[in-house]
């Protein structure tokens, strides 16, 4: 695929770029790191036409002017990497905003193809552009398009390959779109300094001369260190020319010449759309704005949201384990009854070769298959999650809740970041949550949203929440998922809030972004969000917690061999010990093993939260993946059971043994939804901070609170009565 014409898709995040990549590329999409850095850049491949092309999806960002990580790395790939096409996607409802992006794609004289999305709903609005017209002043193709329909994108395509076609009848000159002009005085002073630039070769030879001259007058540092780069011997005289200009800008405005710069960028992009766009002549009032009245409202929005999500949760028992819709059975019975037929399959095993059988039956079918079993209600909550991003809602939310973060000393931005997290009330990772910081431009701000985002109810807990709930809770799972969710961001908040406070201290900075109209989501592009998470958590399944709980499972089995009498567990010592007379001996044994020993070390202080010796061993692996927790319960219990013909769910030995209440699951719950990030988050942190400081601060806190808080709930609730059923 090395050897494909690129094209990168550049574009304002919810302007329907993610949209286009994903109707263009399908399923044939991969996920690989900026060189140097943590940035998340998707590829995949298009074809139309017997013709293929690698497209690149470009993080989605409203300017160019390398503040944040997000805006570096898309400037970047552009005015380094080169690709062969610019796809530059505008937002038509919004599209003055949109076109500041486009002007500065326009200043680096890109191959550009603009792809005029949502028009459907820019007519809608009452508003005519003239896409032909449009792309004669901006000296690019148009091509109007509806992105989450399919609509136009194959005539983008063909845009793409026509630029790609004059490539190669030019090989010496990249066809580039109109040079933008700055206007009055602003103008004279960047094409004086762009020939300058123009008559260093290497510096010309690399970068377009007018951006590297308005750049500079702006004080771009970042472009300031490659002139140096390139033309070191110029380099002085280039950057004391700006700073000349720069200053006669300021006295001929009274304004800072960044500000005056952008500004002229405004002013193109408006002179553009005056010439090219009819808006109504009446004051309409659109439907986006309608239910926003009413969804966004400072009474209304908080409980549309909690009814919202409330809807969510029931939606997915009802649908994944509750209805029998399913040739008689819900997706969750199928997939139990999958398992279990399974176990039973393998149990023969352990007649002849007992090890192996083992390893089959209660390392891998009863660890892993204790996983997997939630697949699909995790498929239905991703489900659900992705038609909400894809209708806009999304969005709202970040609106709604930028008030109320700032009083705990977080900004709106960090509401984003802790959605991709599974704030949403979950089927979001904490790994991209951390990620997703990067695109606020304070330090602080940053390192304050890294270190609660991994507190939001990630897909990797809700294997441990829905096995939980369904065994204790079972008619009242809708609601225990919900307390769940609100508590989540009860502790993300008073954790940001103490941190503010005691640690990072610092001012805050003010939080701007636009809410994009109200899309009707796709059924193709929900279930395709839906099966790509699906697939990743599938994939997650299949590696590094088949191999975890490989690892566990022999730490659970060896060493081999009966232990000392005084090592057989006693009703009193072992709260958790449900076995009968057949199963002590085996229960004993996992007791004497390797990982049943370090259990045991830490029972005295697990038993204040209600732990036992099995559950601190789910826990301690945990640290590597929190879906472990389940797979290593589920091996450790079936270690346990003596009758491994009929095994039962990990829910039902959870359900039927004494030791086990409703009190102690919600303790275990509270601890999991706290404690220390897993180590794929860790590694995130360590390279967005470049220290191993911050890790172990978040492991060691994290940790420390979630110890708090569950032996808070499990001795409070003891001391009112609630641990005796």
């Amino acid at each position: 695929m090395g050897k494909l014409p690129r094209i990168a898709i550049a574009g304002n995040p919810n302007s329907g770029k993610t949209s286009i990549f994903n109707r263009l590329t399908g399923l044939s999409q991969t996920v690989g790191n900026y060189a140097g850095v943590t940035v998340e850049i998707k590829e995949g491949r298009a074809e139309r036409a017997g013709r293929a092309f690698r497209v690149i999806d470009l993080p989605g960002t409203y300017s160019l002017a390398a503040f944040s990580q997000d805006e570096l790395i898309a400037r970047d790939y552009v005015v380094e990497e080169r690709p062969d096409v610019v796809l530059d996607v505008v937002d038509a409802t919004n599209l003055e905003r949109n076109l500041y992006l486009t002007v500065q794609l326009m200043e680096m004289r890109a191959p550009l193809v603009i792809a005029l999305n949502m028009a459907d709903l820019a007519e809608e609005q009452g508003v005519r552009i003239d896409a032909t017209r449009l792309g004669r002043l901006l000296g690019a193709r148009v091509v109007p398009t509806v992105g989450s329909q399919g609509r136009g994108l194959d005539e983008a395509l063909e845009a793409c390959a026509e630029l790609l076609t004059g490539q190669a009848d030019n090989p010496e000159k990249r066809p580039g779109p109109a040079p933008v002009t700055y206007g009055h005085m602003v103008e004279g002073e960047v094409a004086r300094l762009a020939l300058l630039a123009g008559s260093e070769e290497r510096l010309a030879a690399r970068y377009e001369p007018r951006w590297v001259a308005a750049k500079l007058i702006e004080g771009d540092a970042a472009v300031a260190a490659r002139v140096r780069e390139l033309a070191p011997e110029a380099a002085g005289v280039l950057e004391a020319e700006a700073a000349d200009s720069a200053r006669r800008i300021v006295a001929h405005f009274g304004a800072d010449a960044a500000t005056i710069v952008a500004e002229r960028r405004y002013g193109f992009a408006a002179g553009a759309i005056r010439e090219c766009v009819r808006f109504p002549s009446g004051v309409r009032r659109s439907l986006t704005e309608r239910i926003d009245a009413v969804a966004c409202s400072r009474w209304a929005g908080p409980v549309i949201l909690a009814a919202v999500v409330y809807a969510m949760f029931f939606a997915v028992f009802k649908l994944g384990d509750e209805w029998g819709w399913l040739f008689g059975r819900s997706p969750k019975g199928w997939a139990d009854a999958l398992f279990a037929w399974l176990a039973s399959a393998a149990a023969p095993l352990a007649q002849g070769w007992p090890l192996l059988g083992s390893l089959l039956v209660d390392g891998v079918i009863g660890g892993v298959g204790g996983v997997v079993s939630f697949v699909p209600l995790i498929f239905l909550l991703f489900l659900f999650v992705a038609v909400l991003e894809d209708s806009g809602y999304i969005a709202r939310v970040a609106f709604m809740t930028d008030r109320p973060f700032r009083v705990f000393g977080l900004q709106g931005k960090s509401v984003l970041a802790m959605i991709v997290s599974g704030g949403l009330g979950g089927g979001g990772c904490a790994v991209p949550g951390v990620l997703a910081a990067r695109t606020l431009r304070e330090e602080k701000d940053r390192l304050v949203t890294m270190l609660t985002v991994p507190f939001m109810n990630c897909g990797a807990k809700l294997p441990v929440f829905l096995m939980l709930v369904g065994a204790f809770f079972p008619d009242a799972r809708a609601r225990m998922l919900l307390l769940l969710w609100g508590l989540s961001w009860l502790f993300a908040l008073g954790a940001a809030w103490a941190l503010r406070r005691f640690v990072i201290r610092g001012e805050q900075t003010p939080f701007v972004m636009e809410l994009p109209p109200y899309h009707r989501p796709t059924l193709r592009g929900a279930l395709t969000h839906a099966w790509e998470r699906t697939w990743t958590f599938l994939k997650k399944a299949g590696t590094i917690l088949l191999a975890v709980n490989v690892v566990l499972w022999a730490l659970m089995s060896f060493p081999r061999g009966a232990p000392e009498r005084s090592a057989l567990p006693s009703p009193a010592a072992d709260a958790s010990s449900g076995a009968t007379r057949s199963g002590d001996r085996r229960s004993a044994e996992l007791g004497n093993s390797l990982a049943g020993r370090l259990g045991r070390l830490l029972e005295p202080a697990g038993r204040l939260a209600g732990f036992g010796w099995r559950e601190n061993i789910a826990l301690i692996g945990g640290l590597a993946a929190k879906e472990v927790i389940v797979g290593t319960m589920g091996t450790a219990y079936s270690l346990g059971e003596a009758d491994h013909e009929n095994p039962a769910s990990l829910s039902q030995r959870l359900t039927a043994d004494p030791g086990w209440n409703r009190l102690r699951a919600l303790a275990m719950m509270i601890f999991v939804l706290v404690y220390s990030p897993c180590v794929a988050t860790l590694a995130a942190l360590r390279r967005e901070t470049g220290s191993w400081k911050w890790p172990a601060f978040a492991t060691l806190y994290t940790t420390a609170l979630a110890f708090v808080l569950a032996v808070a709930v499990y001795q409070g609730g003891l001391l009112l009565g609630w641990g005796l059923s």
